[in-house]
């Protein structure tokens, strides 16, 4: 927008400097018989937006909870910035967090909601107040102090319950799934602002979330979760194209698995080999020869789906195994007429998955 004024930035605590934001250390917990988290070691670094990124169960809540202080330890140690924290109380660590329900007060107006932590803290009313329009104005929802929750869209009611968060100016924001109830289209527009917020005040966030689009699009870092244990800590890229597990391959994204008798008579030596759908072409000639630096493999079309902007086809493989295939819709015209296909990928596009016993969660 012309003549916007700056996002004004939240001053982060200097405690953070030269330490871990998050370090945990053989972190486990047990709900009677059950694992939750069986001993996860992270550490986060100050000013990181860090996803913690897997299926229902996998562990990721929990540990959320734990940093939080909603939950203690069975084992292990919580620390941030260098403090440990595993046995305090969530009001005597400097977190915050926002809930998926957002958790306001329907009664309170915009700017009550905001100023509710300062009130608890005995913060001067003047002093509430200002930085109660300062975290408006990060998340801009300048103008919008005096409506009730009500009032507001789900997206504007999200960005209430951050800036009631963001106001207590935590060292780290913890963040549960905070865009879950957010139709898609909402849901896509809140996760460029979030990242946006994110950099504006320069806090570490730690996102707990299910969708690997959103961990995807908005980590720095992505720690992928399974059973309680972390299968793999890296770059969104890292993450995506150097799977360190057969689940990571799986999970994130859409992966092809080559493995087998498949792998070896396609890639020509065994192990277990992931290949992105969105690597490989499709092409109706089966008689044209693989460029060099490339692998080909034939097989048939089992289906087709048309999504807008791709199409996915299903490819059996005459060497055994299956693939999928996104093709982006560019109206060239390309059709499947008898089924037989060729398909074609790089072979620096085809990442072998390190094996079980290789792997260092």
């Amino acid at each position: 927008m012309p003549n916007q004024a700056p996002t004004p930035v939240l001053p982060a605590s200097p405690a953070l400097t030269g330490s871990l934001a998050v370090r945990l250390s053989g972190l486990r917990k047990h709900f009677g018989e059950v694992v939750a988290v069986d001993g996860v070691d992270l550490d986060i670094q100050p000013g990181e937006f860090f996803s913690m990124l897997g299926p229902s169960g996998s562990g990721k809540t929990t540990v959320l909870r734990m940093i939080a202080g909603f939950e203690l330890p069975t084992a292990g140690t919580v620390e941030l910035a260098g403090q440990d924290v595993s046995r305090l109380a969530p009001f005597e660590r400097d977190v915050n967090t926002v809930f998926q329900d957002y958790a306001l007060f329907p009664h309170m107006s915009v700017r009550q909601n905001v100023e509710y932590g300062l009130r608890v803290k005995k913060v001067p009313r003047a002093e509430r107040r200002r930085r109660a329009e300062e975290a408006l104005h990060t998340v801009r929802l300048e103008g919008f102090a005096e409506r009730k929750p009500s009032q507001l869209s789900g997206g504007q009611r999200q960005r209430v319950a951050l800036a009631r968060a963001l106001v207590n100016r935590p060292k780290v924001l913890l963040l549960d799934e905070p865009l879950g109830a957010l139709d898609l289209k909402l849901r896509q527009a809140m996760q460029v602002e979030l990242k946006q917020i994110q950099r504006d005040v320069g806090i570490t966030f730690v996102f707990v979330t299910h969708d690997q689009d959103e961990a995807l699009t908005m980590s720095d870092r992505i720690a992928v979760f399974n059973n309680g244990r972390i299968e793999q800590v890296g770059s969104p890229s890292e993450v995506y194209d150097c799977p360190a597990t057969e689940f990571v391959a799986g999970f994130v994204g859409t992966s092809n698995l080559l493995s087998g008798r498949s792998a070896e008579t396609v890639i020509g030596k065994p192990g277990v080999y992931s290949i992105r759908p969105e690597k490989i072409r499709i092409d109706g000639d089966l008689s044209s020869p693989a460029p060099d630096g490339h692998t080909s493999a034939t097989g048939t079309v089992t289906s087709v789906v048309y999504a807008g902007a791709t199409v996915r086809y299903a490819v059996a493989l005459d060497a055994g195994g299956q693939l999928s295939v996104v093709r982006q819709n560019i109206g060239d015209g390309f059709e499947v007429t008898d089924g037989r296909v060729r398909l074609t990928w790089r072979h620096d596009h085809c990442y072998r998955v390190p094996s079980p016993e290789g792997h260092q969660s």
